[in-house]
C-alpha cells in the first residue's frame, strides 16, 4: 500500500484506522508544503519528519460541502464568512461552495460574484468555492460566470423566497443551457415545479383549515408531484443538451426511479439529498416547530428511508448540507405559523455527524461517508485537490471519533446563530482536529492561528466527462 512523491515528509500523521473511499486500514500519511506526498505502512516513520499519532481516532479527509448559504455581503447579519467557516471546520468540513441567492447582490454577474469575493477578505478559515446563479434575463452574464471559476450555476424552477433571485422557466432554462455551448457547465436546479406547488396552495387556500398553517398543510403546500414533475422536465433538458444537471436537496424518494433511469440511459444527471431529510421525518414534526421549515418539505419516515435506499444504490450521489440559516425572528416571528416562517435549516456544523449517527445505525461504514461527503463532491465540482486521502491532494483532515456521543448544546455552535433543528438531539461522531492544507486550525474546541482559507475555482474542462460513466469515477 505504498504510493509516493519524490519527497521527503515535514509531518507524519498516523492511525489505526485511516479512511479510503474503498477500504479502511492503518496507515501513515506524509505531508509537506500543505500536500500528501506519500501514503505509507503504519510503522513507516522518517527521522527528520513531526509526528502526529492520532492513535484509534479515525483519520479523514475533510468534508466538502457543495450546497451552503453563507449570505455575505448584504445578509451578513443571518450569516457570514467567519462565523460559517469556523463552524465548518469545527464539523468536520474543509471546503465549502457558497450559493449566489441570499447575498445582495446575488452572483448573477461576473461583478457580483467579485464583490462576494472581496468580502471574504481574512474571514475565511477553511476554503471557499462559489456558484454562480441563473435568474431570468441574465444569459448575456453565464459564459463570463462560468470563464471565472465558478463550480456551477444555480437555478430555481420556483420561487426561491428572495426577490433578487427569481425563478426561471423551464424554457428559459433551455435557453441559458444552449447559450454556454462548448463550456460544459454544472446546471444546479432546486427541482419544483411552480405549477404543482401553486395549485397546491391554493386548494389549501380554500379547505377548512383555518388560522395559521400546520405542518401537515406546509407538507401538503408542497407535494412530492412537484419534485417528480420538474425532474421530469429536467432529464428532457439533460437529454436534449447532454447536460450536466444536478438536482439539489432531493426531497422525495419518489423521484428515485425516474433519476435511476437518466443514469442508466447515460444521461450525466446527478442528485444530492441533506441530513435533514435523512434525520427527521414528518410524523414526528410538532405544529408550531418551524424550525425544521426546509423547501423542499421533510417527508414521511417511509420516504426517509427510501433516500437511504437511494444512497446504498447509487442513485443519490452526494450528501451536501443546504446550511440556510436566517435571523431567529425569521423563524420565532411567526408564532409557528408554517405559512409565514423562513424556510431553511442551520446544520453547516453538524451535518457530518448527524448523517454519521444515522448512517451507522444502518451498518453503512465510514468509507461510505467519504464517498458521499468527501470524494463524491469535490468530483462533481470539478475540485481535483479536494476529498480524499491520496498522494497529490491537499493534506485536507480531520480526527474523528466515530464511537463518541454529544448532545449538542447552543454553546457548542460556531453559526451566526444557534437555531437549528439538531440543538439537544444526541448525536454521533466528535470531530477532535481539523487540518488544512497540513495545518491544524482546529483542536477540541480551540483555534490555531488566524483564518488561512482560500479562495477556489473549480477545474475548467473541455471534454465533458460523464459523471455516470464508469471511467469518471
Amino acid at each position: 500500500m505504498l504510493h509516493t512523491r519524490n519527497n521527503d515528509a515535514s509531518l507524519i500523521i498516523r492511525s489505526r484506522r485511516v479512511v479510503f473511499s474503498d477500504r479502511i486500514a492503518p496507515a501513515c500519511l506524509h505531508l509537506r508544503d500543505g500536500v500528501i506526498c506519500k501514503i505509507g505502512q503504519w510503522n513507516e516513520i522518517e527521522p527528520a519528519a513531526q509526528l502526529f499519532d492520532a492513535g484509534d481516532q479515525a483519520v479523514l479527509p475533510g468534508a466538502v460541502d457543495i450546497h451552503t448559504h453563507i449570505n455575505e455581503p448584504g445578509r451578513g447579519d443571518w450569516e457570514g464568512f467567519e462565523s460559517a467557516t469556523r463552524a465548518a471546520a469545527a464539523g468536520g468540513i474543509t471546503t465549502l461552495l457558497d450559493m449566489p441567492l441570499n447575498s445582495i447582490p446575488p452572483a448573477t454577474s461576473a461583478g457580483a460574484l467579485a464583490r462576494k469575493i472581496e468580502s471574504t477578505a481574512g474571514k475565511l478559515w477553511i476554503d471557499v468555492g462559489f456558484h454562480g446563479g441563473i435568474v431570468p434575463g441574465n444569459d448575456g452574464d453565464l459564459r463570463p460566470l462560468v470563464q471565472s471559476g465558478v463550480a456551477g450555476l444555480k437555478c430555481f424552477l420556483c420561487d426561491s423566497g428572495v426577490d433578487e433571485f427569481p425563478a426561471v422557466t423551464p424554457g428559459q432554462l433551455a435557453d441559458a443551457i444552449g447559450g454556454l455551448a462548448g463550456l460544459d457547465p454544472w446546471i444546479l436546479v432546486h427541482a419544483e415545479s411552480s405549477e404543482i406547488l401553486d395549485a397546491a396552495q391554493r386548494r389549501i387556500s380554500i379547505s377548512p383549515t383555518r388560522g395559521a398553517w400546520t405542518y401537515e398543510d406546509y407538507l401538503r403546500s408542497r407535494p412530492d408531484e412537484a419534485e417528480y414533475r420538474a425532474i421530469e422536465q429536467l432529464i428532457e433538458l439533460a437529454e436534449r443538451f447532454r447536460a450536466r444537471i444536478h438536482i439539489v436537496h432531493l426531497s422525495s424518494a419518489t423521484a428515485l426511479a425516474l433519476i435511476a433511469r437518466a443514469k442508466a440511459e447515460g444521461l450525466a444527471m446527478t442528485a444530492e439529498t441533506c441530513p435533514h431529510y435523512l434525520t427527521f421525518d414528518a410524523e414526528s414534526i410538532a405544529d408550531g416547530a418551524t424550525e425544521l421549515k426546509c423547501a423542499p418539505p421533510i417527508r414521511a419516515a417511509g420516504n426517509r428511508d427510501k433516500l437511504w435506499q437511494g444512497l446504498r444504490d447509487g442513485v443519490i450521489d452526494v450528501i451536501a448540507s443546504d446550511h440556510s440559516p436566517c435571523l431567529p425572528e425569521l423563524k420565532t416571528s411567526a408564532n409557528g405559523n408554517f405559512a409565514q416562517a423562513w424556510g431553511g435549516i442551520a446544520s453547516l456544523q453538524c451535518s457530518l455527524a448527524a448523517v454519521w449517527t444515522e448512517a451507522q445505525q444502518r451498518c453503512f461504514t465510514l468509507s461510505d461517508l467519504v464517498r458521499w461527503m468527501c470524494e463524491g463532491p469535490a468530483r462533481l465540482a470539478r475540485l481535483p485537490s479536494k476529498g480524499s486521502l491520496s498522494v497529490g491532494k491537499d493534506a485536507d483532515l480531520i480526527c474523528f471519533a466515530p464511537e463518541e456521543e454529544y448532545v449538542l448544546q447552543p454553546a457548542d455552535i460556531y453559526h451566526r446563530h444557534r437555531l437549528t433543528p439538531y440543538l439537544g438531539r444526541r448525536l454521533r461522531g466528535v470531530v477532535k482536529r481539523t487540518f488544512l492544507r497540513g495545518v491544524p486550525i482546529y483542536d477540541r474546541g480551540l483555534w490555531s492561528g488566524a483564518p488561512r482559507g482560500r479562495i477556489i475555482r473549480a477545474q475548467p474542462r473541455i471534454e465533458r466527462d460523464n459523471p455516470n460513466s464508469t471511467a469518471s469515477r
